[in-house]
């Protein structure tokens, strides 16, 4: 085999993140006693959390400071007042649990769990990437989850890299694939890495920067063609 050890990320790649976002988000609104309108609000929600994500990425943010400035900037944006600390713990709770999975993820993960030592790479908040993974039925594949908030590193450092194969007491990059849907996270933290690369892009994204995955699949189910 090319391969034996595979680095997954989790959030839009095995798990369906943008439905536990709605999800949490929605339960988060009603709790505050806001009149949700889905349209309206996860849009702009999503927005400015999708922006602070980047501006973590770039190290223009801490991922503790993320957690709250979200809300602070939407609460500005809404021009609504809520406590910005309490609603991103109600948040947070209510995402911890919710842990959806893409149906094709865990035909792939029960599969691929014979032959390759499988681990998760997420660039997510503990108390929230712990109970969504280690609840979900395909956690006892995985022989370990690097989450950045504990490790402290964050993809596309590829220090964050460095820890998942120093825990799984493996040396050899050359053995290792990366699969994500992020071009700027996980793809580019890998090639930093220098290890290679599965771009996983559901949505035929045309890649318009100069970050370029060894291989490109639409369909999870196409990694299993990759790999052999």
């Amino acid at each position: 085999m090319k391969y034996e050890i595979i680095i997954f990320d989790a959030d839009e790649t095995l798990f369906d993140f943008k439905k536990s976002e709605r999800d949490a988000f929605k339960n988060a609104m009603l709790e505050f006693d806001i009149e949700y309108e889905e349209n309206h609000h996860l849009k702009i929600y999503s927005e400015i959390n999708s922006g602070i994500w980047k501006e973590f990425e770039n190290g223009i943010i801490t991922q503790e400071k993320l957690k709250v400035e979200r809300f602070k900037r939407l609460a500005d944006r809404l021009n609504i007042s809520f406590d910005e600390h309490l609603f991103a713990k109600a948040y947070m709770k209510h995402l911890a649990n919710a842990s959806f999975l893409y149906d094709d993820s865990i035909e792939l993960i029960e599969s691929l769990y014979k032959d390759y030592r499988l681990t998760i790479v997420t660039n997510g908040l503990k108390d929230v990437q712990n109970k969504r993974i280690k609840k979900s039925v395909i956690a006892k594949y995985f022989e370990d989850v690097v989450i950045s908030e504990e490790v402290k590193v964050a993809k596309p450092d590829p220090k964050i890299f460095e820890i998942a194969l120093n825990n799984l007491k493996h040396t050899d990059k050359s053995k290792v694939l990366m699969v994500g849907d992020s071009l700027t996270s996980d793809i580019k933290g890998g090639i930093n890495s220098g290890i290679d690369t599965c771009w996983y892009n559901p949505n035929k994204v045309v890649n318009s920067t100069d970050i370029r995955p060894t291989y490109e699949i639409t369909k999870l189910s196409q990694l299993r063609e990759i790999i052999g």
